[in-house]
């Protein structure tokens, strides 16, 4: 069974766990979500999308989204102070992978997308023609934040074992 070495190992494991989280539900909706949504008429696909945007707005998640961010911009200036300390590369990179990859990724593209797609109205020309770039930009920006939140996850989890945070 696994002891705790320090009182970093919880704070890295909701780490872990948050980045491995929010890599879960964006991989859902690369996977599943969103190719569902594109079986769909362009209007009945918006107003979905619509919906969906706006129920993702929530405590539960937003507590996993930035609770993640915040952890990892705590572990990015942690590192800047204990540059010396085996495994810093790791907390960077992991970190600046979740903050840049992740939350930069959804507030630079996955949000303005999402933005638009909240305004237009679902039956119209417009609509379509948004709906039809939507399901592909929005998509592809996601598999970028998916991916960031899963190697940050990894390089947390490399820099765990590396210090032997955890021991047998």
């Amino acid at each position: 069974m696994a002891t705790v070495h320090n009182l970093r190992f919880p704070f890295m494991l909701v780490t872990i766990l948050g980045c491995g989280l929010v890599a879960g539900v964006f991989f859902a909706f690369s996977t599943f979500v969103m190719p569902a949504l594109a079986r769909l008429q362009p209007p009945q696909g918006i107003v979905a999308m619509q919906s969906l945007n706006i129920t993702a707005i929530n405590p539960l998640f937003m507590i996993a989204l930035f609770g993640t961010a915040l952890a990892c911009l705590f572990l990015a200036v942690f590192v800047l102070f204990k540059w010396q300390q085996p495994g810093s590369v790791y907390l960077l990179v992991g970190s600046l992978l979740y903050l840049v990859g992740t939350i930069g990724g959804a507030i630079a593209f996955n949000v303005p997308l999402n933005n638009a797609l909240a305004i237009v109205k679902p039956d119209s020309a417009e609509g379509a023609t948004l709906w039809a770039r939507y399901l592909t930009d929005w998509t592809f920006w996601n598999h970028v934040r998916t991916i960031a939140a899963l190697v940050a996850a990894a390089f947390f989890t490399l820099e765990m074992l590396g210090n032997n945070v955890i021991a047998k």
